[in-house]
């Protein structure tokens, strides 16, 4: 022990000897890999000075199950469902990734009817996506309130897909060349004339509940900034990157489906902090629910799927296809040998490159800043890991 004479010049500043004992003063602590603020087994090693984030590194494969080597071995209607259990907030998105990369190596024209149905699936994937990370991040900042609120909205939503699919997360309902059968009777008449309009009209109570609430702002305004150059730096895709002013939305970018048929803002924002990108995603829910009512009550008489062989070989050569999750950019790359089931098969899943960016935004920052930042991320640690 010191004392307080021993450590202070006749300025009250700290004696050279003890800045420096002061500075290498580093200690380590460890945030899961059972942690509720990870939303799934992720481990953080956390570097501090302090209170002072001085590094932050993710430890990755906990929940790792090699999922693209398992693909190896299934045929290319049986891939498709593995990617459910990646991103499996974004399970119909990624589904529609896998059946566009089949169809468009088997040039297969997919029936109008199929196009309207998957865009509307993959747009209230993406509400309901949204809709948790709401009620996630403000419980993981404090908040208990919003996460009941949230899925007060989601749960009719998920009871309107177990109609359809008969599943509430990982639903498996995208197939090479369409869906694998109609909407349910009742599919029309509860998104457009009960979900939708309930949405709309709680979407008040959240802004003034949390995106309004000074606690709130307090918290996420400034706090882990990232730049434009650094998102493209990192690779940063989705709601991550738009937030710094990159425009990076697939749907925009290279339309798929009917996206090229409907009309609806890519949603930026420049500040690039935890801010920006929960305003990115809080808007974007209201560009889902323009989308889906331009296409709701217009999807076509026709065929829910196109004629395909039962058993599918894809030409000798590579395929790639990108679509836009919940999170960011998904691609599919397969090599193909002219057989049944992929030679080599490769995701680019959004979650990772946007992990990267997290001990850059959190380094100088405070401990009790980190859940803002890493919230505002969005992460699903399936999706990292694989």
């Amino acid at each position: 022990m010191y004392h307080i004479n021993e450590l202070l010049n006749s300025d009250n500043t700290l004696k050279p000897s003890f800045v420096a004992m002061k500075e290498s003063d580093d200690y380590t602590i460890n945030i899961g890999p059972q942690h509720p603020a990870t939303h799934g087994v992720l481990h953080l090693v956390i570097t501090l000075n302090g209170e002072t984030i001085k590094k932050v590194d993710p430890d990755l494969g906990f929940i790792h199950r090699s999922i693209e080597k398992m693909c190896e071995s299934l045929s290319y209607r049986q891939y498709i469902y593995v990617t459910s259990r990646m991103d499996y907030l974004s399970s119909h998105i990624n589904n529609h990734a896998c059946a566009l990369l089949v169809e468009k190596a088997l040039q297969v024209e997919v029936p109008e009817r199929a196009q309207y149905i998957r865009v509307i699936m993959d747009e209230l994937t993406r509400i309901a996506s949204h809709l948790l990370w709401w009620g996630a991040m403000a419980m993981d900042m404090g908040a208990f309130t919003p996460y009941f609120y949230a899925f007060r909205e989601r749960e009719l939503l998920t009871e309107i897909m177990e109609d359809t699919c008969g599943a509430r997360l990982t639903m498996n309902y995208m197939v090479p060349g369409g869906v694998m059968h109609d909407p349910h009777e009742t599919f029309v008449h509860r998104v457009s004339k009960e979900f939708l309009p309930l949405l709309k009209s709680k979407l008040h109570e959240y802004e003034e509940l949390v995106t309004g609430n000074i606690i709130f702002q307090n918290r996420v305004n400034g706090v882990g900034l990232l730049t434009y150059e650094d998102a493209i730096s990192y690779g940063c895709s989705g709601p991550t990157a738009r937030a710094s002013g990159v425009h990076c939305d697939i749907r925009k970018l290279y339309p798929y489906d009917v996206y090229n048929k409907v009309q609806f803002e890519e949603v930026i924002e420049t500040a690039g902090d935890s801010m920006a990108r929960y305003m990115v995603r809080m808007n974007e829910i209201k560009q889902s629910i323009s989308i889906i009512e331009q296409l709701i009550n217009n999807i076509p008489e026709g065929d829910f799927q196109a004629k395909t062989k039962a058993v599918l070989k894809l030409p000798k050569g590579e395929f790639y296809q990108r679509v836009e999750t919940a999170r960011g950019e998904l691609g599919v790359f397969v090599v193909s040998e002219g057989g049944t089931t992929p030679y080599r098969i490769k995701f680019r899943s959004p979650g990772f490159s946007n992990l990267s960016c997290l001990d850059h935004i959190t380094k100088g920052s405070k401990i009790g800043d980190l859940v803002a930042s890493m919230g505002t991320l969005d992460l699903v640690i399936p999706d990292i890991d694989r």
